[in-house]
């Protein structure tokens, strides 16, 4: 049974190959990729039954036994974020069958989309931080691929800022990653936690850690290495930026939740305490940059920074209610995050235009399509019942149990701003009639969305709302994941075969 991990990483990558053997022919490459979508979401809707119903298992890889072979680990954590992969996943495949054109989809846009989903799961799955570093270079090769997939000049603008300051994060990785071998002579996760231990120069262990803070700092857009991504995540076609908005960062941070849960676990005050600042300064500078823009694509991008530091909050915070805080809000954001990009397309698509001050008036002529950006919107904001609101009581709760008042209140602070872009969005977007002198031809004044852009949207919109209404459940969930990272020796006896 435990053969079912390969599976979410095996079935993207052959999907891909797939495509390309078809992709003369554009309705089989989309019949393909939207079954194979169907049947992702499947696998790893299995793995995460299986992990939380039996606990953690690992399969290893041509049965060479852990530490020596290639393991493959599914705890609560990772099958959380496989299983909201696959629905993101599976939510862009839907919505580019009316979002992208003939001329992408040619150029290699489903094999991409398909090679990063491949490879964001495998960084999920991983037992090993070798292995951990291919994956990210997978996701990279992907995610510049689709960037730049348009040709525009701003696409490459974006692109180039975007490999450039992710191949330094990679060349800290694999410096980590040495030293680190160096110093224990293992690279398997569990076997880590053993190794590490008995490492009598904390100093070197401490910046060790540092440079795998940097590396995954860098990758999660924290403060203050954050800039590549206002930068680059509004260039490419609105289905890109969705799943590069649910996804790409929270690789970051489940990697760096991965490590200062499991390997850099001991005497670890001081790397902890660099995370608990740039956490709190990675909220105020992504909402007040959201603040200050006034393009669709460009506040929410500069929110994804915002709400990275709440995630990275719980951990550094690092008690059990801090961590399943960290996990609601990932579970809460990957999922707004996209269905707000997905919302930004369709706005497109009625007016032609992301610029605020050219928008309006689509309240009164496509009421669904308000309501639907309104849920995520003020989700994304903290309005009860929705699950921002119980993602940030359970960080801002568990600020205040360690006397963390300023942490705390800064968070409150920062998801009041939130509010004040989302109404900002609505109040320009939706509500205010459309500005006077702006001319739109009448193809896209007569357009409507199309069913393949808002079913997802209200699929999405619709998980939202069951996640604040069941919230008890999900914090359980959450709960019951933060108390394995807590205790790391479950984890070790998975992988190595103890019991």
């Amino acid at each position: 049974m435990s053969s079912i991990l390969v599976w979410p990483i095996i079935l993207p990558f052959a999907t891909a190959v797939a495509i390309l053997l078809v992709k003369s022919k554009g309705k089989s490459a989309q019949n393909i990729v939207l079954s194979s979508a169907a049947l992702h979401a499947f696998f790893c809707g299995m793995v995460f039954f299986r992990v939380h119903h039996n606990g953690i298992f690992a399969s290893q890889i041509g049965n060479w036994p852990a530490p020596f072979g290639i393991t493959l680990v599914a705890d609560h954590l990772s099958a959380i974020m496989l299983a909201i992969t696959a629905i993101i996943n599976l939510a862009v495949v839907v919505y580019s069958r009316a979002d992208i054109g003939p001329s992408i989809a040619n150029r290699g846009y489903y094999p991409l989309l398909q090679t990063l989903v491949g490879g964001i799961c495998g960084a999920f799955l991983t037992g090993d931080l070798f292995n951990l570093y291919v994956w990210f270079e997978v996701m990279l090769m992907a995610s510049f691929g689709l960037l730049v997939l348009g040709q525009e000049r701003r696409q490459l603008d974006g692109g180039v800022k975007y490999v450039v300051i992710n191949l330094f994060s990679t060349l800290l990785l694999i410096t980590g990653i040495g030293l680190l071998y160096g110093l224990t002579g293992t690279l398997n996760m569990a076997d880590l936690h053993i190794k590490i231990q008995t490492i009598q120069d904390q100093g070197i262990l401490t910046a060790v850690a540092m440079i795998f803070m940097a590396a995954f700092g860098i990758k999660s857009a924290l403060f203050p290495l954050f800039f590549w991504l206002p930068a680059a995540y509004h260039t490419p076609p609105i289905a890109v930026s969705a799943i590069f908005a649910g996804l790409l960062t929270k690789v970051g941070v489940y990697a760096l939740i991965r490590m200062f849960t499991l390997i850099f676990t001991v005497d670890m005050q001081y790397p902890i305490t660099v995370l608990l600042i740039a956490a709190t300064l990675t909220m105020i500078t992504g909402v007040l940059g959201a603040a200050s823009h006034n393009e669709f694509r460009r506040i929410l991008s500069f929110h994804i920074i915002s709400q990275v530091g709440y995630m990275i909050l719980g951990l550094a915070l690092h008690t059990s209610l801090a961590l399943a805080g960290a996990v609601f809000y990932l579970i809460h954001h990957i999922i707004v995050k996209a269905n707000l990009f997905l919302v930004s397309g369709v706005v497109q698509k009625l007016r032609g235009s992301l610029e605020l001050p050219r928008l309006g008036d689509i309240y009164r002529t496509n009421k669904w399509v308000a309501v639907l950006f309104f849920i995520p919107a003020f989700s994304l904001a903290g309005f009860p019942p929705l699950s921002g609101f119980w993602a940030k009581m359970i960080l801002i709760r568990a600020s205040l149990d360690i006397q963390q008042y300023l942490v705390a209140g800064i968070a409150a602070a920062v998801g009041l701003l939130t509010v004040y872009s989302m109404t900002k969005i609505w109040g320009e977007v939706f509500w205010k009639p459309m500005p006077g002198g702006i001319k739109i031809d009448e193809t896209t004044l007569s357009a409507r969305p199309s069913i393949w852009m808002l079913t997802p949207i209200a699929c999405l919109a619709l998980l939202t709302v069951l996640i604040g209404l069941g919230a008890e459940t999900f914090v359980a969930i959450a709960m019951q994941t933060a108390e394995e990272l807590l205790h790391p020796e479950i984890y070790y006896n998975a992988v190595l075969g103890y019991k």
